[in-house]
């Protein structure tokens, strides 16, 4: 087993290769003066398997293009083969034709880490679950739930009497279906209108809030519109504490600023992408789940029989 690293979230791999007993692999991934990157792999790894560990977040075209000469260079080094673990994957919200003439990116980048000469993708609460079948290759894909369900029982116990699990749109109801059936609480919804990429006006709670500790669960937020604009409609529903628990936590410095100054007392996030941070984010490792499933997959084990998939 070779676990390699780009630039984009070093410090989760290193994680990951000490959950595993091993170091880096290494390989010198570096820019030339006109912006082109270079990569160079110094020690031999032919036959070998390679996991190429690279969240494609922000810059998400420079890191995915990163990505993808480095698995170029370990496939000219005759990898035996390549596991691209993409912990957060770009342009995952691109998955369909919603306006006229538009491409449907998620598809472009799946075809094109195939292309690259990747055999496997590890990656974790894709943004719709059908992009797996943008690939003609296996993807395992995993979730961060049993993480933050564990997160959520040893910081506030068992008890779920008075605790209702929120989704802040449609979409997402089947995640927090599942999120409330783990934690036996109940489950709402904020019906939402979105007026612009970064504007989001909640529009009504279905459901009972009202002196209720709530748990907003979502994929992911970037400027935190959904999120915060959920939160207030909670809040004017008569919601006692609002928590939320976002799988990919891709803050800008506008969705800092805004859970800052939001009605959300914690956001629970995992460490997929590094800019998981700021005031009121708590941020729980995902490199022992990663860790584990490079683990089985190398020793060609079931992954599934190793994690609660049920979102």
């Amino acid at each position: 087993m070779k676990l390699f690293s780009g630039k984009a979230h070093r410090s989760l791999a290193e994680k990951i290769a000490a959950h595993l007993g091993q170091e880096l692999a290494n390989v010198n991934v570096d820019s030339f003066p006109d912006g082109e990157t270079f990569v160079q792999i110094n020690e031999n790894i032919r036959g070998e398997d390679v996991y190429l560990i690279q969240p494609t977040c922000p810059a998400v075209n420079h890191n995915l293009m990163e990505m993808l000469i480095m698995v170029d260079a370990a496939k000219r080094a005759s990898a035996g083969r390549i596991t691209a673990v993409i912990p957060f994957f770009g342009y995952a919200r691109q998955d369909r034709k919603d306006k006229p003439r538009v491409p449907i990116t998620a598809k472009l980048v799946a075809n094109l880490i195939s292309a690259a000469g990747v055999d496997r993708v590890l990656t974790m609460d894709l943004h719709a679950a059908q992009i797996q079948g943008f690939f003609d290759i296996p993807v395992d894909h995993l979730y961060a739930k049993p993480v933050f369900i564990k997160h959520l029982r040893d910081q506030h116990g068992e008890d779920a009497s008075n605790l209702t699990v929120v989704s802040p749109d449609v979409g997402g109801v089947k995640m927090a279906r599942s999120y409330a059936d783990k934690l036996g609480a109940e489950l709402a919804i904020v019906a939402k209108h979105r007026v612009s990429a970064t504007k989001v006006e909640a529009m009504n709670v279905i459901g009972n809030v009202e002196g209720r500790n709530v748990l907003l669960v979502d994929d992911m937020t970037e400027t935190a519109g959904t999120l915060c604009a959920a939160a207030k409609i909670l809040q004017e529903n008569g919601a006692k504490s609002i928590y939320a628990g976002v799988s990919h936590g891709v803050l800008g410095e506008m969705g800092r600023k805004r859970i800052a100054e939001s009605a959300i007392k914690e956001l629970i996030t995992s460490d997929s992408v590094p800019q998981a941070y700021g005031e009121k984010v708590t941020t729980v490792s995902v490199a022992g789940l990663l860790g584990d499933a490079i683990s089985r997959i190398h020793d060609g084990k079931s992954v599934t029989s190793l994690f609660d998939i049920d979102a």
